[in-house]
């Protein structure tokens, strides 16, 4: 990682610059409690409390709640990749979701495939370039059984 990719894992991984960063660029995630729980070039774990911000009629986790964390999940591994490389602009696409379990309880949020962006991004060197690059999340509960799968295909296009 670059200092400055180093300094954003830093700013994410600290509770306050967290909230901080979410209070300016995505006030409902911040009402839901999502917290980071690991963060580095490969791999993204967040974490989403069942509480009464995130609880739906189903005394379950709301759907958007947790399709909003899976994106932000890829999402931060995205931007961790971008800081310091160089002008991009990104946007999401392509969003599919299966849900297997009910989320009654605080849920994971894990992406593994920041080793896999990184070698998609370093294809990218012209301005104007384009690629899409799938993404996947996985949520799992306190057991570690799967909630849901999530595949989030991000768009990415190099900037002059």
């Amino acid at each position: 990682m670059n200092p400055i990719q180093e300094k954003f894992a830093r700013n994410m991984m600290n509770p306050l610059k967290f909230r901080w960063f979410l209070l300016t660029k995505l006030p409902s995630v911040l009402f839901w409690g999502v917290k980071v729980n690991r963060l580095d070039q490969s791999y993204c774990e967040l974490s989403l409390p069942y509480r009464w911000s995130t609880k739906n009629p189903f005394r379950s986790i709301y759907f958007a709640a947790l399709s909003g964390t899976a994106e932000l999940a890829s999402g931060i591994l995205c931007m961790l990749h971008l800081t310091g490389t160089g002008s991009f602009s990104m946007l999401v696409t392509g969003f599919e979701a299966n849900f297997y379990k009910k989320a009654t309880g605080t849920t994971r949020f894990i992406c593994k495939d920041g080793d896999k962006l990184r070698a998609m991004l370093n294809t990218l060197k012209e301005p104007g370039q384009t690629a899409t690059f799938i993404m996947e999340v996985v949520g799992l509960n306190a057991e570690g059984n799967s909630i849901g799968a999530f595949k989030l295909t991000w768009s990415f296009k190099k900037k002059g």
